[in-house]
């Protein structure tokens, strides 16, 4: 899992960066000020998570316990880049608003991996 998790960040993050000066640069005429921000957002959550993926992916590869509950914090955080940056991004470029009720869930999964982390250190060994 970790290597799948390391694969999935990295992509995620060059998808950010490529997404991002897309956007301020060929859609920039196209968007509203507003809608733009909305995009911003999208891809600033899009790149943190891809760097915690590849948190997750460097603390599976030394884990001596929690491996499953930081499993589940990878997975988590690829649902949350989906769900919330590509909720924003949909709702930014198409302004359909049943997006925006998608965004929380997103940001719910966001949360459930930080968790995930933060109970698989209390039950993990040290990392040395």
């Amino acid at each position: 899992m970790a290597k799948i998790f390391l694969m999935a960040g990295a992509a995620f993050g060059g998808l950010s960066v490529a997404a991002g000066a897309f956007t301020s640069h060929a859609l920039k005429a196209q968007l509203s000020e507003k809608s733009q921000q909305i995009f911003e957002t999208g891809t600033k959550y899009q790149m943190y998570h891809a760097l915690a993926l590849i948190l997750v992916s460097l603390l599976l590869s030394r884990a001596e316990g929690g491996e499953g509950l930081l499993t589940l914090a990878g997975y988590a955080f690829m649902a949350g880049i989906v769900l919330f940056s590509g909720s924003l991004y949909g709702l930014s470029l198409s302004e359909i608003k049943w997006f925006g009720p998608i965004t929380p869930l997103g940001g719910v999964a966001f949360l459930v991996g930080w968790g995930c982390i933060a109970i698989a250190a209390l039950k993990s060994s040290p990392i040395s």
